[in-house]
């Protein structure tokens, strides 16, 4: 028997095909969650200070695949600098001497760490710096000076910081160090205050890293800092600024550009070099951040230190963020020496302030310090157990800031 109408059969065919088709689509683009990247990811050649081919990652599978191409280069760059570290040249100065300045110490003015508060303060503040985050400290204090640059200090940091450094790991309940790492961290207790300080030396500075939760970049990540700790085997961990609670300011994770958007945030850079330098966010250029060779960028603030190291006692901050909460900043005393610190608070302690924070890293002998993602966010972890007493029992971050060996010691 004939089959009747055959073209209006095949029409019909073609059509329902086509609407499947358009389904289909429209399921994949608009419906099912995409994993969120960066539309411009730099990778931070360590060895020339410069930046290689940028890849477009928008989650499609060529664009995984072009990211994962990048990266033997970028681990490549990153021996290279280990390899340098062990030399003992891993820090040298070459181009940017401005920068190095800011953390050469002034032995007449600095005491070190333990440092009497008698230092002079200097009111500071940009106008423009309140938003969600701590805003700017330095809109109206970080400009050119007519004072003379102090000379760098370029002995490798192998000899300069020798005695911190030990060649098999020795390790105790409050203390690490090995040929690439020296970690103390110490409790202190002042009345109703409590803080934890983790002096920090590192002769490598790929041991100085960040982690992304469950790896990956994007704002619908969260974990908690134990795990991205175990997960990256750091020895020390602490939040770092939640980057993924806000689309402004800068993402520069191990050497790696993920966002580079306006701020009026101060943002602060650690450069392979290992110097650190905050900045307003009107004034910072990811291109130059990324000639300079940055290794991390944040973006929270406020600056905790004047461009000069002097102490900060008025901030334009919100009276929510300036006013008494758990902390988490980091401080810079020079290339290779660091501290962080986390401040309970909310609870038997009260919790600190910004200028008293500001102090705080002034008495320590910093040189530069910076505010990070404060309140329940605040914790910090050693080895695999969370030392300080976080507010409302901690909250999962988007980010950590880590201490890790890159190579293995017995």
């Amino acid at each position: 028997m004939r089959r009747k109408h055959p073209v209006i059969r095949q029409l019909l065919i073609d059509a329902a095909a086509a609407g499947m088709a358009l389904i289909i689509f429209a399921l994949f683009h608009h419906v099912l969650p995409r994993e969120q990247q960066s539309l411009n990811v730099q990778i931070v050649n360590p060895a020339a200070a410069a930046v290689n081919e940028t890849v477009t990652a928008a989650g499609t599978e060529e664009n995984k695949t072009a990211a994962a191409e990048e990266m033997p280069a970028d681990e490549a760059a990153a021996e290279a600098t280990r390899t340098a570290a062990a030399e003992g040249n891993a820090f040298r100065p070459e181009v940017r001497t401005a920068t190095a300045s800011a953390g050469t110490s002034d032995a007449g003015r600095r005491g070190g760490p333990g440092r009497s508060s008698s230092g002079r303060q200097k009111n500071s503040g940009g106008k423009d710096g309140m938003n969600s985050k701590g805003g700017s400290a330095l809109a109206e204090s970080s400009g050119s000076t007519d004072e003379a640059a102090p000379e760098t200090d370029d002995t490798p940091l192998a000899e300069k910081f020798a005695d911190q450094f030990t060649e098999t790991v020795v390790q105790t309940e409050n203390s690490y160090s090995s040929p690439d790492i020296s970690v103390t961290v110490t409790e202190v207790n002042e009345g109703n205050l409590t803080y934890y300080v983790a002096d920090i030396y590192v002769r490598d500075i790929t041991c100085f890293q960040t982690a992304l939760a469950e790896g990956t970049y994007g704002s619908g990540f969260r974990d908690s800092i134990t795990g991205m700790a175990a997960l990256n085997n750091a020895l020390l961990a602490v939040n770092g600024d939640y980057y993924g609670n806000t689309n402004e300011g800068v993402v520069i994770r191990n050497g790696v550009v993920y966002r580079a958007n306006a701020t009026n945030c101060d943002v602060c850079v650690l450069y392979y070099d290992g110097t650190m330098k905050v900045m307003p966010g009107s004034s910072f250029s990811v291109e130059e951040a990324v000639a300079d060779g940055a290794w991390q960028a944040w973006t929270f603030g406020p600056a905790l230190l004047d461009t000069d190291g002097s102490t900060i006692s008025s901030f334009s901050s919100t009276s929510r963020i300036i006013s008494a909460n758990p902390r988490t900043a980091i401080g810079y005393y020079e290339p290779g020496h660091y501290c962080l610190v986390v401040v309970d608070g909310r609870g038997e302690s009260a919790g600190i302030t910004l200028p008293q924070l500001s102090q705080l890293f002034y008495d320590l002998g910093c040189t530069a310090a910076y505010n990070l993602d404060g309140g329940n966010s605040s914790i910090m972890v050693w080895g695999n157990e969370i030392i300080n007493n976080p507010s409302g029992g901690g909250r999962e971050s988007s980010d950590a800031l880590l201490i890790a060996e890159v190579k293995s010691y017995e």
